[in-house]
Parts: structure tokens; C-alpha cells; sequence
């Protein structure tokens, strides 16, 4: 595991992606770790080479004991953006990630080429923090657990992502006391509103319309108005937004950060890793055959096809390869899209994508819900490419 020392504190970071790609790095919130943006990673990883950093007391990253400040937190992604070789990044924070972001641009401008700001601040309630940090030193991580969790994710978000909510919640509960007081000391100490002319890079800001934490009242348009030339978008989510908008959060950092003259390089590795989701699925000899029948009318929806459809959706993380091909199965025999039909059950028998029985129970499903009709011809359809099949000689 890739390990950093820096001033004190032994600092986990992890860097994927391409060498040729623009650098990116990611920085978590208080009382997160890097995982927070996991979901994210997959639309961004085609654009750039990411760095993701474990603020010091957070998540694999070690430190000692004591207050933590902003150009403390912003020394140590120095030191990790140097372990990995990365001398010039544009960088996207979340909350303190985002304070952090800023402190950094001031400090080491040579190193940031752009800033997105994401559900942060440029100042806090100095008095409230000053609490949060007296309460979590005395009565431990519990003592603010529940305030955290309020404000972390919207009521509808923690509802429906159970699982997510409390994963989230015993992270928090399982981090050392002292760790996140340190952090947000940080906070609390921070001094940055006057600072903010001074930022001469491009910025993003990124507001989250259920955040209860740092709206755009009183926070986002403080940042907008004060660091020249800024840009501000709007997300539907509350504080953490890489939980709850992950793919609408990296629509818009790639929207910002990928220069107009590198979005046919970014066009092309969706293609190229498109690509290899189809051949995965589909198998190499049916793509060949595709690609081969290419014409100058068809080529340009062809790479579109592949960049979305193949990229973009069959390489989310949300569910598993063998579901996705049964959804296209159930969907294609329900619109009686026969020839898209048989070639996914074609390809999800052959390679193994899912058996006979999981077939028949899709599309006994689909009578129910789409009629007998379109189960019938579904079945037929099936069951002469199932002979096909049968009738091919072993390999």
C-alpha cells in the first residue's frame, strides 16, 4: 500500500488511471475516507489519472495527536501528489476536501491547474465547531454521530440507501476521537473569505440543493463572488454529493476540467473502453464482424453506440454483468426486438453469461408483465438458437 510521511502523520494515497491522462485529485470530507468517491472512479477514470488521499487521521492514514490546519492538511497532499508523481493536478474537494483544495491553491499555486469546489465553504460558524470539537474530545464520536449523519445525506437518500447510510455511519463511529477533532480544528480555524481574490485558477463550484450544511446561501455564493472568474453548478443532493450524485457530480467535473481540444482524446478512450465491454459480452468474433460492416453513413453512431450503451452503461458499477444481460433479454423480447433479442441470448448462452433455467424464468416473467404474445415469440426465438447451439461441434 502506497504510504507517504508528512510532517508527522503517515498519509495513505492511491492513484489509478492512465499516465498519458490529466491528473485529478480527490479529496474527502471530514469524517470520510477515499471511498467516498467509489462511485464516482468509473466515470472519471476514462478522462484522467486520479489521486485519491486519506486526510491525515482519516481512513488508512495515520497522525498524531493535536489541532490540524488547513495548510497542514494541504502539505500532506503535496507530499502524497509528489510519492506518486504527480507535479501538477487539477483538484476537486468535498466540503473540507474543498477548504483544503483552496489552502493548497494559495500555498503551492504552481501545483493546481483548476479547483472544483464541492458542497464547502470559505468560512464556518466559528462557535459551533469550537463545540464539536469540545464534545467529540469528551463523550468520543457518538456525541456527534447523529448531527453528522444529519447533514451528511437527505432524509429520501438515507431512506432508500440503507446500507449506504449505515456503512457511512459506522466509518464515522469508527474513526479515533482525536483524529476527526484535529480535522476540525481545522475548520473551525480556517481563514480564508479574504484570501479568495487571490485564487487565479479556473473554479468550479458545485452546490448541493438539499444541503443543509453549506448551501448556496451564505456559503456557495460567497465563493462564487469571491474567487474571480467562478463557476457555479447545481446538483440535486445534500452534503456529500459523490454519494448521492455520483454520476451527475462527474458529468460536471468532466464538463469543466476536460479542455475542448482534449475531448476527442476523452471521446476515444470511451470508445476504446467500450470496446472491451463489448468484446467481453458480445465476443470478438461477432464485434469483428460488426466493426467490418461499418459504412462512412454509420461509423459516427456505431463509436457513439459504443461509447454509451457499451461504456457508459454496461460499465457502471451498479450491477452485476449477469443481470444486465437478462434486463436486455426481458426488454428486447417485451418490444419484440427480435434481432437484438437473439443476439443476447445468443451471446449470454454461449459465454456463459447465464443458463438455460435463468432464460426460461425471464421470459416466463415477461409474459406476465408483457404478454403472452411477446413470451411466445420470445421462446420460439430461443429455442432455435438453443438448437443452434446444440448443433455446433465442440471446440
Amino acid at each position: 500500500m502506497p504510504f507517504v510521511d508528512s510532517a508527522g502523520a503517515r498519509i495513505f494515497w492511491r492513484l489509478d488511471g492512465a499516465e498519458a491522462s490529466p491528473a485529478l485529485v480527490l479529496l474527502n470530507s471530514i469524517g470520510t475516507d477515499l471511498s467516498l468517491w467509489d462511485a464516482v472512479v468509473p466515470h472519471l477514470l476514462p478522462a484522467f489519472r486520479l489521486l485519491r488521499i486519506d486526510m491525515r487521521g482519516h481512513g488508512a492514514s495515520e497522525a498524531p495527536e493535536g489541532d490540524c490546519s488547513l495548510a497542514m492538511l494541504a502539505a500532506d497532499v503535496v507530499a502524497a501528489m509528489e510519492a506518486a508523481r504527480v507535479d501538477r493536478a487539477a483538484l476537486a474537494g468535498v466540503s473540507l476536501g474543498g477548504m483544503v483544495a483552496m489552502e493548497l491553491a494559495l500555498g503551492w499555486p504552481e501545483r493546481v491547474a483548476a479547483l472544483a469546489l464541492i458542497c464547502t465553504s470559505p468560512a464556518m460558524d466559528r462557535a459551533a465547531w469550537s463545540d464539536r470539537v469540545a464534545r467529540v474530545r469528551a463523550d468520543g464520536m457518538a456525541a456527534i454521530a447523529d448531527l453528522a449523519m444529519e447533514r451528511f445525506l437527505s432524509p429520501a437518500f438515507a431512506a432508500q440507501k440503507p446500507h449506504l447510510a449505515a456503512s457511512l455511519r459506522r466509518g464515522l463511529l469508527g474513526m479515533p476521537a482525536r483524529s476527526y477533532a484535529g480535522a476540525a480544528a481545522a475548520i473551525r480555524d480556517m481563514h480564508l473569505v479574504d484570501r479568495l481574490p487571490a485564487l487565479a485558477v479556473p473554479t468550479l463550484v458545485i452546490t448541493g440543493d438539499r444541503d443543509v450544511s453549506t448551501p448556496w446561501a451564505g456559503h456557495g455564493e460567497r465563493l462564487v463572488a469571491g474567487i474571480p472568474g467562478a463557476v457555479h453548478h447545481r446538483l440535486d443532493c445534500a452534503h456529500l454529493a459523490p454519494l448521492e450524485a455520483p454520476a451527475s457530480l462527474a458529468t460536471a467535473l468532466r464538463d469543466f476540467l476536460v479542455p475542448p481540444a482534449d475531448l476527442r482524446q476523452a471521446e476515444q478512450s470511451l470508445y476504446e473502453a467500450g470496446l472491451v465491454n463489448r468484446r467481453r459480452v458480445l465476443g470478438d468474433a461477432w464485434v469483428e464482424r460488426s466493426l467490418a460492416a461499418r459504412t462512412p453513413f454509420n461509423a459516427e453512431f456505431q463509436a457513439m453506440i459504443t461509447r454509451t450503451a457499451w461504456q457508459e452503461i454496461w460499465g457502471r458499477p451498479g450491477l452485476d454483468e449477469r443481470t444486465r444481460r437478462l434486463l436486455v433479454v426481458a426488454i428486447t423480447a417485451s418490444l419484440g426486438r427480435w434481432e437484438e433479442f437473439g443476439l443476447h441470448v445468443r451471446s449470454g448462452l454461449a459465454r456463459g453469461g447465464f443458463t438455460r433455467d435463468e432464460l426460461k424464468e425471464v421470459l416466463m416473467q415477461t409474459a406476465v408483465y408483457a404478454g403472452v404474445p411477446a413470451a411466445n415469440t420470445a421462446f420460439a426465438e430461443a429455442g432455435r438458437i438453443i438448437d443452434a447451439l446444440e448443433a455446433q461441434p465442440p471446440s
